[in-house]
């Protein structure tokens, strides 16, 4: 079970790694998701064999939903308030059809990125029973934040995001409630606060060869 946890928490930070070359570096979004997604569904498919109840532990879980859902929807409300606040002082508010796609698409891929940085980060570290609350949530939370550099708004906002969810999963472990607001809260932050379209930066190079 240590050798799980560590092989996990390890290949979380190699996925680090990986997007800042694949979206930094080499400008090939798309190519990253679907790597990322074949390796840890592979992953999942793995543990789910060997162990048949390690996708309730990690918070693939609906028994909870509305009760973290509760928990949940008044921060997403002022979340959303806080956004278009934001973008309307910045006039950086940019709606377009663009956002009906990527609200569908992005809850997909933020569960994922839960499942990495709140299952494999978080929910390791407090399971190793080494570490304080405390310093488990500066610590996914900071890793959440710099996987957004160098956009500063995101480094903020998705720091801030992440010690809320983090308090969040570390009591009841649900999965699918964060992320689905993930993925619609950052959709709507790119689309109000930093002026950005994440439909045209994942899928413009496919666009412009059609």
């Amino acid at each position: 079970m240590m050798n799980h946890r560590l092989f996990e928490i390890i290949s979380v930070f190699i996925t680090a790694l990986g997007k800042f070359i694949f979206y930094d570096i080499l400008n090939q979004r798309l190519i990253f998701i679907l790597l990322m997604f074949a390796f840890w569904s592979s992953y999942i498919f793995y543990r789910v064999r060997h162990s048949p109840d390690i996708l309730k532990i990690w918070g693939f879980r609906v028994d909870n939903f509305l009760n973290v859902l509760k928990r949940i929807l008044p921060f997403g409300l002022l979340s959303i308030l806080a956004c278009i606040s934001i973008g309307s002082l910045q006039n950086t508010i940019n709606l377009h059809w663009h956002i009906i796609p990527i609200l569908i698409l992005y809850p997909i891929f933020g569960t994922l990125q839960q499942f990495l940085l709140m299952a494999l980060v978080a929910g390791n570290l407090q399971d190793l029973n080494r570490f304080r609350f405390h310093s488990i949530i500066v610590t996914t939370s900071i890793l959440f934040g710099f996987l957004h550099y160098p956009y500063w708004w995101l480094v903020f906002g998705t720091f801030l995001l992440a010690l809320f969810y983090s308090y969040i999963y570390l009591k009841v472990r649900n999965l699918y409630v964060l992320g689905i607001f993930h993925g619609w809260l950052g959709a709507i932050f790119y689309y109000t606060v930093v002026d950005k379209d994440p439909f045209i930066e994942v899928f413009g190079p496919i666009l412009t060869t059609i």
